[in-house]
């Protein structure tokens, strides 16, 4: 039987794999397999379950690779690292097909029905996007469209407590430090 340790080292290998030729939208344009890898230690440095931190290492994988040769399925995810982690990885995931708009409301009206997992592994990745957002902010993203992302990451996170009160506490600081940085810019 593969040991926890071993599992989240294979997913961050296949992770890494995924997301070889991405990066982040922002200004530093960093390699994209660096968010995935921050929010996994979010997750583990808070206490999530080990799943948990496999399913951060792989919840981009299934919508970044949409126009690879090979796309990621939930189906593949769930063979190689079991069909609980690929449920979590499905609950986060947005479904493409809908307008971005669509997308961002229902994340805000289905946080509070997610597993525990779930609403973790959404947490952290809000957190590192908030943080991605205030270090290298995407080069056509104006103070106004910053000021939305951030207010409704907000939205989003009331609907993820009680899961987590450390990731809890870590987004509202993240937030709050977000939200004054945005002022000072103002």
């Amino acid at each position: 039987m593969e040991s926890p340790l071993a599992a989240t080292l294979r997913a961050a290998v296949f992770a890494a794999r995924v997301h070889a030729t991405h990066t982040r939208k922002g200004a530093a344009a960093e390699p994209y397999v660096n968010h995935v890898l921050e929010v996994a230690a979010l997750l583990a440095e808070h206490g999530a379950p080990d799943v948990a931190v496999i399913a951060g290492l792989l919840h981009d994988t299934v919508e970044d690779s949409s126009d690879d040769p090979e796309p990621v399925t939930l189906a593949a995810l769930a063979a190689e690292f079991g069909e609980e982690v690929a449920g979590i990885v499905a609950e986060v995931s947005d479904d493409k097909s809908l307008p971005k708009e669509v997308r961002k409301a229902l994340q805000v009206r289905q946080a509070a029905k997610k597993s525990a997992a779930a609403r973790q592994l959404k947490l952290a990745d809000k957190i590192s996007n908030l943080r991605a957002i205030m270090a290298s902010p995407p080069r056509a993203w104006e103070h106004a469209r910053r000021v939305e992302y951030v207010g409704w990451a907000g939205r989003v996170a009331v609907g993820l407590r009680g899961c987590n009160p450390g990731l809890e506490a870590l987004f509202d600081a993240t937030y709050r430090a977000a939200m004054a940085k945005l002022a000072e810019e103002a």
